[in-house]
């Protein structure tokens, strides 16, 4: 008998060596379970078991995809040219300034490195400046601007911290570590020394950050360990520009962070004085983008896309590999399609939409799109192609569920199953679908009910679409550009213009029994009206609650584009339900849809129902 060795389990490998003894005839009639040789049984399955262990566990860290240890992980992303991304510190922008009544001073400064403290819950951090900040005396205020001009200033969280080196004089391939995991790479500042106690210093960069290297670049590369903390390494003098010398002093200044514990500060207070003058700050984006080291699922799903994008910007996969593995402190999800695919088609552009991290103020939001363009899209990309960024759309979701159940096979009462149905579906559509390109697919979502209890005996599901017409919103836009009037009009009551909905798939054709489009009531010239397809048409028309026709022609809609255009018609103010009205319409495809470009898909809980109903069929009855 062959003994099979592919057994992790320590009792199935020991039985499989008792039965090939017993099948051994000098053992036929031995008994194993009271003799000496059982103990030696136990000493070799034992062994086995430790090395098959072992053999499995080093096969499995040989690749990216099964790794379980990060420094596994982490050592074939940097094969991959991927580097994990460190903790991150928060940042905010703030405001700075100073009363002077005195008006004594010309200028006043706010040097690098000064301390602000932010605080979130009852945790208290600290922030410092990144720049040093200049105002001048303007008729006795000072408003403090960066460098480059501008008033928003940036703190980030984290204490500056310093790790000094020396270089030896064998330091070819030498490796200084820095010995701190909660470091922001990002923030690291490095300054070569002529010696110990010179101050002329060459400054080094990020190898990641430069365009170009030359023989005479100077660049550091930064790596972790496999304890988690950090290394750094220079050129050998040739290959990567040039490198330390001999007795040089390697300072490195970094940023020590407490991650994402720091976000979400919105007031922010500093002990600095300026000539004694207590400094006003007033907040301009709370804080933000702190996260945490990235983890190993990350570093295993981004690290692939990394590579395929060979640091340019091509395709649309490229800009989404760059962005999620460089903002993903800031941004949960992207998508990018080029103008070749966009509705209407827009040539030489490429369209980025961002699902950003929850919290993250509106004006943080433009500057993350702003320093991925500047930063990310304009050093990287293909020239004479213009980025366009597109917020978001949801397309909601009308479920309408039932299922059979046999009422003997479960404690639960019909009511009971219906609730746990319900609440399954929720979080079902919640994990699954909130992502950029997640396909909603019926049957799987059935299958999972199903499964949910043995009384559950089947269970179907029909399926609208609904996109959003946000009158409020447009109302308001409308009476904000009317009271700018130099004779301001009086505030609209009313909105009355045409209207275009997008649908990101195609729609069921019309039907001489159902109505494939309809809307939620709303209000029109004082009248409760809703808009219907007409039965076996496109045209769009306005109806009453009874269905008694209004307006025979009010829009149509084109199945095959998914647009559902909806001509000029007048909606009353304050006569819908929440922010505006809802469009529904059956999707040409139930079974399977597939949201395309900035489209996601989330459920209406409102609109969605899940009956169940006890199936009589399935009770035997004695007579």
């Amino acid at each position: 008998m062959a003994i099979q060795n592919s057994e992790l389990d320590f009792f199935q490998i020991k039985s499989q060596l008792q039965t090939h003894f017993e099948q051994q005839e000098e053992f036929r009639d031995y008994d194993f379970s009271a003799s000496g040789l059982s103990n030696i049984l136990d000493v070799l399955a034992h062994n086995t078991h430790i090395n098959a262990l072992t053999a499995n566990m080093a096969i499995n860290e040989s690749f990216l995809s099964s790794s379980q240890l990060r420094s596994s992980v982490v050592s074939h992303a940097e094969s991959l040219g991927y580097v994990p991304k460190s903790r991150v510190a928060s940042t905010a922008l703030v405001s700075l300034s100073v009363t002077d009544n005195a008006a004594g001073s010309a200028f006043l400064t706010i040097p690098l490195g000064t301390e602000f403290s932010g605080s979130v819950g009852n945790n208290v951090y600290s922030f410092t400046t990144q720049e040093r900040c200049t105002a001048y005396n303007e008729s006795g205020t000072f408003e403090f601007k960066t460098p480059s001009g501008s008033t928003s200033i940036t703190l980030k969280e984290g204490v500056k911290k310093t790790k000094t080196f020396i270089v030896d004089k064998d330091s070819l391939g030498a490796v200084y570590v820095i010995p701190d995991d909660t470091l922001d790479v990002s923030t690291i500042s490095v300054r070569v020394y002529d010696n110990y106690l010179s101050t002329n210093f060459e400054t080094f960069n990020d190898i990641n950050t430069v365009a170009t290297v030359t023989d005479s670049s100077r660049v550091y590369i930064i790596r972790e360990t496999p304890k988690g903390q950090y290394e750094m390494f220079f050129s050998d003098g040739n290959i990567l520009g040039a490198a330390p010398l001999a007795n040089n002093r390697i300072e490195v200044e970094y940023i020590s962070s407490r991650g994402a514990s720091a976000n979400g500060a919105i007031s922010f207070s500093t002990a600095f004085t300026v000539d004694n003058k207590n400094i006003t700050v007033g907040l301009v984006a709370g804080s933000a983008g702190g996260a945490e080291k990235e983890s190993i699922n990350s570093i295993k799903l981004n690290a692939p896309r990394a590579f395929t994008t060979q640091n340019r910007l091509v395709t649309a996969s490229d800009y989404t590999a760059r962005i999620l593995s460089g903002y993903s402190s800031y941004v949960d999800d992207a998508i990018t399609w080029g103008g070749n695919e966009n509705i209407p088609p827009q040539y030489g552009k490429v369209f980025v939409s961002l699902k950003f991290a929850d919290g993250l103020s509106a004006a943080t939001q433009v500057l993350v799109q702003a320093d991925i363009k500047s930063q990310l899209i304009d050093n990287l990309s293909i020239m004479s192609i213009d980025t366009e960024f597109v917020a978001p759309a949801e397309t909601f979701l009308e479920l309408t569920t039932t299922f059979n159940i046999d009422p003997i096979k479960s404690p639960l009462s019909t009511q009971a199953l219906q609730v746990q149905v319900d609440q399954y579906i929720v979080q079902y559509m919640a994990d699954t679908t909130t992502k950029f390109g997640a396909i909603f697919r019926r049957s799987n979502l059935l299958a999972k009910i199903d499964e949910l209890s043995s009384a559950i005996l089947n269970s179907k599901m029909s399926i609208r679409a609904q996109q959003r017409i946000n009158v409020s919103e447009e109302i308001a836009s409308i009476n904000i550009v009317r009271q700018g009037l130099p004779t301001p009009l009086s505030i609209l009551n009313y909105l009355e213009k045409e209207h275009t909905v997008n649908f990101p798939f195609k729609l069921a054709s019309p039907d001489n029994d159902d109505h494939t489009i309809t809307s939620s009531l709303f209000k029109s010239n004082g009248q409760n009206v809703l808009i219907q397809n007409e039965l076996g048409s496109s045209k769009l028309q306005l109806v009453d609650i009874n269905g008694v026709l209004k307006v025979p022609n009010v829009g149509s809609y084109d199945a095959d584009k998914g647009i559902v255009s909806i001509s000029s018609l007048r909606i009353d103010e304050n006569g819908y339900v929440g922010t505006g009205i809802k469009i529904s319409a059956v999707p040409a495809n139930q079974s399977t849809l597939n949201p395309l470009r900035n489209y996601t898909v989330t459920l209406d809980e409102s609109l969605s129902s899940t009956t169940g109903y006890a199936d009589a069929g399935a009770t035997k009855v004695i007579v």
